[in-house]
Formats: structure tokens, C-alpha cells, sequence
């Protein structure tokens, strides 16, 4: 997959280069292409942003220099604008991308936003990655193609990707390594057993209690067996006494 990133900021991007991330381009799973906003701006200072009609605080980005930037771009594939206002981003969204999209062309904005027509002109769709406000989109970017990039194939292994948060509805299972003991705990019994099927059952109640602790609402739209619910009401009844 390849992602070209619409921003004043290239070198905020230079983090994607290394681990994971880093890996997959440098085995050409994924590509990353920045383009600099700034160069596609005719004012001899190379000034990009204006004052707002109708007046008030800060600045806008102009609509001709994003315009000029996107149109640099040979095959932009779906264009997405990391907006508060936008879809909130998701395991469901994720997988939905993945499945869809071969090139992804995001925008990042600053200051008080983007002139709004151009948003129009060449946004397929907004996202966000929560109810907050950041001074730039360079920063939600790089979450949205970090979350991304872990469904596409090759980039890590994907039975991890499986058994993660979410992945199923649920919270992830808590997971130990060596020392055995520390400070006085040692790690369950049942993961030392080398019994497959007991370690699968306990690591589903793991995810299953976890989930109830600290995503309640999670589990409301889960299909679960007879066993889970068997057991959730286990658990509500003993964090009632």
C-alpha cells in the first residue's frame, strides 16, 4: 500500500522509519511519500495560509496551495483529512481501508483549519482519532497509518494480529515471559502446563474479564457462547458481594 501524505511537515514523518514500520518499507510492503504544501505556494515567501473571512482568531490554509500540492500527485487513490469532525477511527474502519484501497492520500491541517472548499474539491472522507483537538493533523497521520499498516500483509505476523485488542471485540489477555517469579508473583500455573486447549480457555476468560473491568461496553455487541455469558455473570456476581 502506499500512502503520499499532504503536509506542511515532511520530517515530523521520519519516526515511520524505523521498527515495524520501518521494516515493511524497507521491504517495500508499504511506501511513504511526503509532499511538502509549502513548495506548491507562489508567494515568493512561500506563505500557504491567510486570515479567515468573516474575521477571528489564527489563520486558514489556502485552498490553491493544498489544491496545487494534491494535484502533484500522479494517483492519489482515496483521499482522507484527519479532521475531529470526522469518523472516529476504529478496528472495523481499519479493516474496511485495508480491504478497499491499494493508495491512500491523507491531508494534515494546521492552524485554524483548511479553506473549506477544497476539502470539497478532493476529500473522499474524514477521520478522526478521538474527541480532542491536536495543532496539527501530522500526529493523528501517523497513528492512522501505523493502524493501518498492521492488517496489510507481511508487515507482522498475523497471528498476532488476531489475538490482539479488539481484533475479536475484546480487550487482550494479559501475557508473561521470564523471570518466572517477580516480586513474590509467578506467573499462572496453567500457562506453564503446556495443556493447549486449558490455555486457550483461559486466556477467553482473561480477555472476557478484562474487557468487563475496564470495556464494558464492548462486550454489549458481542455474539458470545453460552460459556462466556456462564461466566461474565460469574464475575458481575462476585464483584457485587
Amino acid at each position: 500500500m502506499k500512502f503520499n501524505i499532504l503536509t506542511l511537515f515532511p520530517e515530523m514523518f521520519i519516526p515511520l522509519n524505523y521498527s515495524i514500520l520501518g521494516r515493511a518499507i524497507n521491504n517495500d510492503i508499504i511506501k511513504i511519500n511526503t509532499i511538502n504544501i509549502r513548495d506548491f505556494s507562489e508567494d515568493k515567501h512561500k506563505k500557504v495560509d491567510d486570515t479567515p473571512y468573516g474575521g477571528g482568531a489564527g489563520m486558514v490554509m489556502r485552498a490553491d496551495v493544498v489544491y496545487n500540492a494534491y494535484s502533484s500527485i500522479k494517483t492519489p487513490g482515496k483521499v482522507i483529512y484527519m479532521s475531529p469532525r470526522g469518523r472516529k477511527l476504529s478496528n472495523s474502519v481499519i479493516k474496511d481501508i485495508v480491504n478497499k484501497e491499494e493508495n491512500i492520500t491523507i491531508l494534515c491541517g494546521h492552524y485554524e483549519g483548511i479553506d473549506e472548499r477544497v476539502i470539497e474539491e478532493i476529500v473522499d472522507e474524514e477521520i478522526s482519532i478521538g474527541d480532542y483537538v491536536l495543532t496539527g493533523g501530522e500526529l493523528p497521520a501517523m497513528v492512522f497509518i501505523d493502524a493501518i499498516s498492521r492488517y496489510i500483509d507481511g508487515v507482522i505476523n498475523k497471528k498476532s494480529v488476531e489475538e490482539e485488542s479488539f481484533s475479536n471485540g475484546l480487550l487482550e489477555y494479559p501475557q508473561y515471559t521470564r523471570p518466572e517469579i517477580f516480586l513474590n508473583k509467578k506467573v499462572p500455573e496453567v500457562l506453564l502446563s503446556g495443556h493447549h486447549r486449558n490455555i486457550e480457555i483461559w486466556r477467553r476468560k482473561e480477555s472476557l474479564r478484562i474487557t468487563l473491568l475496564h470495556r464494558p461496553d464492548l462486550i454489549h455487541n458481542l455474539v458470545l457462547s453460552e460459556d462466556d455469558k456462564k461466566y461474565l455473570e460469574e464475575l458481575r456476581n462476585t464483584n457485587k458481594s
